[in-house]
């Protein structure tokens, strides 16, 4: 096989560094501690892809990016990739020109509320002030969800995560609306979780993707495997009996085409070595690990309920 060429993979090797457009800030998804170090799902997918292209799974410089701008970064050349949160729509591949390399997280947006409102359903916010981010489709949902039941809630942007999330505690607004995992999260963080409630009802569907931009096929077909590695290679380890043999197995198959995706052979060992498999990676940020016990629900793999679907590696 002939090795593809790539010139965003000439120019992240030219610079040393997968530059990632990430959230502002949210946790289990992509967050920065104290230390300015990052830690999330989203994360852990750029980390991933700098395993595989530069050997070093820290290259990656972080671009805390607000919704609106995400694209944008990514069209005009100064983002290799975007892991925020972004959800997977016609819209936004035919307008942008970008590419989604594959679905990292299947959600839908939902409302945290105070318990002690005894709100159970979205339909009891009717009228009321919920915060969004501005820049998210989260204005439409909730406008296409509520005006086809005879509803209407009025939603106030703030610029960042953070600011939308104080303007639901400090009971501006009755809800703040975000993906629910998202909302797992942003419950986490404050002071007596327990007084909130994440709803059950999701009013939209989120399939959150890796973007890449639409004018490099080669450097869209790295970032796509490098994702599937890691699904593949979880669906390999609950196949067999031996975890080991079942990552070893996952990328050496991988492994084989590396040269002809203008990697080395070693990529995909170099990937799992430093994230795991995708269970892995959702136990790490999601899961009862993390505290924020996000049950895996569509995030499972295709046969034990879940969408991903490990597409085959040899």
């Amino acid at each position: 096989m002939t090795s593809r060429t790539t010139a965003t993979l000439d120019a992240v090797r030219a610079h040393g560094r997968v530059r990632a457009a990430v959230s502002q800030g949210i946790r289990g998804l992509s967050l920065r501690d104290e230390h300015g170090a990052w830690s999330g799902l989203d994360v852990d997918v750029a980390r991933a892809v700098a395993a595989a292209v530069l050997g070093d799974a820290g290259a990656v410089q972080w671009m805390p990016t607000d919704p609106a701008e995400r694209l944008a970064r990514l069209a005009s050349g100064t983002a290799d990739v975007v892991t925020a949160n972004l959800s997977w729509t016609l819209g936004r591949e035919a307008s942008h020109g970008v590419l989604f390399a594959g679905v990292t997280c299947y959600d839908g947006e939902g409302f945290l509320v105070r318990a002690a409102e005894g709100v159970s359903r979205p339909e009891q916010l009717a009228g009321r002030r919920v915060a969004i981010q501005a820049g998210t489709t989260s204005a439409d949902n909730l406008a296409a969800w509520f005006g086809a039941r005879g509803l209407r809630v009025e939603p106030v942007a703030h610029a960042t995560p953070a600011e939308a999330l104080a303007a639901y505690a400090d009971g501006s607004c009755a809800a703040y609306v975000l993906d629910r995992i998202a909302l797992a999260g942003a419950r986490a963080g404050l002071p007596r979780p327990a007084d909130h409630v994440v709803l059950e009802a999701a009013i939209s569907r989120e399939p959150m993707a890796l973007a890449v931009r639409d004018d490099d096929p080669a450097w869209f077909r790295v970032c796509r495997w490098v994702l599937y590695l890691l699904i593949g290679a979880e669906h390999a380890v609950r196949e067999s009996g031996s975890r080991q043999a079942a990552l070893d197995g996952a990328a050496a198959q991988a492994g084989e085409h590396g040269p002809a995706l203008g990697l080395d052979r070693d990529w995909a060992r170099r990937v799992l070595d430093a994230v795991g498999t995708y269970g892995d990676v959702y136990e790490r940020n999601l899961g009862p690990a993390s505290g924020l016990d996000v049950s895996r629900g569509l995030n499972a793999l295709w046969n034990d309920g879940g969408l991903h679907y490990p597409l085959p590696l040899h």
